[in-house]
Order: C-alpha cells, then structure tokens, then sequence
C-alpha cells in the first residue's frame, strides 16, 4: 500500500491538471449517478483523486464524505473545494479498509477507477454492501483489462516494481458483476462505453 502511496502522491499535481480522457462519458455518468441522489442523502466516495466528482456531485446531496489513500491528491482536492466554495464536502486520507463506518449507515457509495487498483476486490464490495443502507445504491466505473488487454497482467507488475504504475488488477467484465452479486448487489444499470471500462450501478437487496 506504502508504495502505491507514494506513486499517487508523486503524480498527483500533474493527474490534477489532465483533461478527462472521455469528456461526453464522464458527463453521462455524472448524470446517470445524479439520477440516484435525493438532496437529504449521505454519500460516499472510495478512491476520490482529488476532488472533481465530488465536488460536481456536492449540490445534489447532503454531504459527501471523499476518501484517498494519497495526502496529496486529498490536499489538492481540498484545495479546489476551498475555492469553488463547496462546504458539504469533507476529505479524509484513508483506505478502503481503514474507513471506521457502522453498517447500514450510507445512502450512497461511489467507486469510481478504483476496484482495479485494490489487492481484493470481493472483500471492497463486500465491505461496501455492508455499510450501505437497505436499497442503497453502489456505482461504480472499473477498468476491465481481462477482456481486451490479457497481456497487461505480465506488463503491470513490472511498471509496478519499477515504480512507474501503481497495482493494477487484470479481469473481465463479467468478474465484476460476479462479485457485486455474490455480495448481494442487483444491477441496476450496466454500461460499457468501451471495451476496457465498465460503468455499473448497483442497489443492496
């Protein structure tokens, strides 16, 4: 964990500063998700980056607690929501499984490019299913090399090793929506925009 710390970290300022790679599909998840929210909602979000999402999702909802393992992408996250003037947005440096949450507890959880880049992705979703609220709702957008890209599972623990790419899981698509329900999820929307990434919202039973 230490070291995909670091990779964050040292990256965070130029990630910052990148355009969104796929302009139109983020704007359609965006608005996908907002679908989901009502204005007294708690939501959650795993893997923040720093901060854009969050801070384009903070009108719709109540409060959005958003969480990184990297200090600084939180530290620029809550620097763009100091001068955007968003104040139902709070930052927290933590990972997936240092979160102390009572189950039932959160309306909604956004993991958004992130359950690629976990050790275990059952045990997340299972976690995630179990803090969320009865009906609660967990969207998630996961890279899904195991379909196009086999051939990255040899490659990444190289980049790794070397320090230039963090962890990166290597799985299909039809892995994700496995775990999501195993854990007890049902799907409720399932969008490819391509063949590498997988958009999903799910509801808790």
């Amino acid at each position: 964990m230490k070291k995909d710390d670091r990779f964050w970290d040292r990256i965070a300022e130029r990630y910052s500063k990148q355009p969104v790679a796929d302009e139109s599909a983020y704007e359609k998840k965006l608005e996908v998700t907002r679908g989901y929210f009502d204005p007294g909602m708690s939501v959650l979000e795993l893997g923040c980056g720093t901060g854009s999402t969050a801070i384009a999702h903070a009108p719709y909802v109540d409060h959005i607690c958003a969480t990184d393992i990297s200090a600084e992408m939180i530290r620029i996250a809550s620097e763009k929501a100091a001068a955007a003037g968003v104040q139902n947005v709070s930052f927290e440096r933590a990972a997936v499984d240092d979160l102390d949450i009572a189950d039932g507890s959160i309306d909604v959880v956004l993991a958004l490019s992130l359950l690629h880049l976990l050790e275990d992705r059952d045990v997340a979703i299972a976690r995630i299913h179990a803090m969320l609220k009865p009906g609660g709702v967990f969207v998630s957008n996961t890279v899904v090399l195991g379909d196009s890209m086999k051939w990255f599972r040899f490659v990444g623990p190289i980049g790794r090793f070397l320090g230039f790419m963090p962890l990166v899981r290597v799985f299909k698509a039809d892995d994700v929506r496995t775990s999501l329900k195993t854990a007890g999820f049902k799907i409720d929307y399932d969008w490819q925009p391509d063949s590498r990434v997988l958009f999903i919202v799910a509801k808790k039973a």
